[in-house]
């Protein structure tokens, strides 16, 4: 029974990291499509891209944790009123009341969010995917290393192997980046990777996700009044300053509402099975999940350049999931 057990918390956890790494890929694929600087005139501005992104997320995770309360109380409702019952009601009511998230968790989230799309204004997707993946790597394991955790040799070609391939997936089409974007691209690596780790901490994947989001709006509407407020203390136009367009509005609520935030949500509730070096590598894989998705919907086509480096991305991913991890640790996020 146990065997069974262990067997489907392992199909579980795979089943989220597959359906948000899609996500990610979905939610690279719809900013891009929103932000491009290759159109005319682009569909949307970063500024309300962010907003709209982060607010129509808050939104949906609001109404699927307000479904999901209802629910507790309505089971909780229907059970006999003993003592014993009474206890598991509060418990329950309890539980639901309980403050879940984190301002840092929001914090970074909203670095992220911003800076991510201010950086694909600026960089063109391959340098951007580049730049991005490889500071959630490498912060990642940074910080992985500053808690304890120690790799093992075969983790470390693993990685290294993953990290070639994704490397020449997209170097072929890098270009001499912005220094600009490239901090700003930096930068929001780094806060995905410290916003990824807070998230192995998760209890209640759904809740602290939806937390988060609600927690970044008072930073969108600051962002938002500095925008606004920007050109009456400036000589000079603010880049791509308020471009709205039905197109990139729908984008935008798109890519928060079903890519990021249920993608996120159910990336914390796969993280509560991965290692920090599991979810740094596997996160490689979302460009690739992301050529395959032109493939199936875009009529691209599946080129040997995309073929080779997916199988060197997936056989490095291989190597640091069947190694053993080290089991030393020397303290614990907090």
């Amino acid at each position: 029974m146990s065997v069974l057990l262990a067997y489907l918390s392992t199909l579980s956890v795979a089943l989220y990291t597959l359906v948000a790494l899609v996500a990610f890929a979905a939610n690279s694929v719809l900013c891009r499509m929103a932000l491009s600087v290759q159109q005319t005139t682009p569909l949307i501005d970063p500024s309300s891209f962010t907003a709209i992104r982060l607010t129509a997320g808050a939104l949906v995770l609001w109404l699927l944790m307000s479904l999901r309360t209802r629910r507790l109380h309505t089971n909780t409702s229907d059970v006999n009123t003993s003592d014993v019952n009474k206890s598991a009601a509060n418990k329950t009511k309890a539980a639901i009341s309980v403050s879940h998230g984190s301002f840092l968790a929001a914090g970074l989230l909203f670095i992220y969010a911003v800076t991510f799309s201010y950086a694909y204004v600026l960089l063109d997707t391959a340098t951007g995917a580049l730049i991005l993946f490889a500071a959630v790597q490498m912060s990642m394991m940074l910080m992985s290393y500053i808690q304890g955790q120690r790799l093992t040799l075969l983790e470390v070609i693993g990685a290294s192997l993953a990290f070639a391939g994704f490397g020449y997936l997209v170097l072929p089409g890098v270009s001499a980046p912005s220094i600009i974007g490239l901090i700003l691209m930096a930068l929001s690596g780094c806060a995905w990777g410290g916003y990824t780790l807070l998230g192995k901490q998760s209890r209640k994947p759904l809740f602290d996700t939806g937390y988060n989001f609600i927690r970044t709006l008072p930073l969108v509407a600051a962002m938002i009044g500095v925008v606004w407020l920007l050109p009456l203390f400036s000589v000079v136009e603010p880049m791509n300053h308020l471009i709205l367009s039905p197109a990139g509005i729908l984008l935008a609520v798109l890519s928060g509402g079903l890519a990021s935030g249920v993608g996120y949500a159910l990336w914390y509730q796969a993280l509560r099975g991965l290692t920090a070096t599991h979810a740094a590598v596997l996160q490689l894989t979302v460009p690739v999940i992301a050529a395959f998705g032109g493939v199936l919907f875009l009529d691209e086509v599946i080129s040997i350049h995309l073929s080779i480096s997916a199988s060197i991305i997936f056989l490095g991913i291989g190597l640091v999931i069947l190694a053993k991890p080290k089991s030393i640790t020397i303290n614990k996020l907090t």
